[in-house]
């Protein structure tokens, strides 16, 4: 079946912190997939910002519905980044969900273990 337009990325699952430059991650359009606790959420600009150990992401949620945000709750959202002139980035939320209750640490293993995949399945397909 033929497709009228782009497919949407699956957003790659990455940690906050990995959104700083010089990071290959942090660049503009790109599909990502991030989890953090709300650390504040403003109804007028539909702004979220979460955190995650000592890193920090703003979220725009305009594009989300029937989602309430409480402020210290975990939530992962994917969505697409946006570097602002200022060097900023700001994901552009098109999912998200409260995932209160998930293991943070155990998260972040997981994560690891996933860049250790891949970068052996590179290596390997380049053998």
């Amino acid at each position: 079946m033929a497709s009228s337009g782009s497919a949407v990325e699956s957003g790659a699952p990455v940690s906050l912190k990995d959104l700083r430059p010089p990071s290959p991650l942090f660049a503009d359009g790109a599909s990502l997939r991030v989890l953090g606790k709300l650390q504040e959420y403003s109804v007028e600009t539909t702004v979220a910002i979460i955190v995650d150990r000592d890193a920090s992401l703003k979220i725009d949620t305009q594009h989300l519905r029937d989602l309430s945000f409480r402020v210290g709750s975990i939530y992962q959202f994917i969505g697409e980044l946006r570097i602002q002139p200022d060097n900023e980035a700001l994901l552009q939320a098109r999912v998200g969900r409260n995932v209160d209750g998930l293991d943070l640490d155990l998260y972040h293993q997981s994560l690891q273990l996933v860049r250790q995949f891949q970068v052996e399945r590179t290596r390997y397909r380049s053998t």
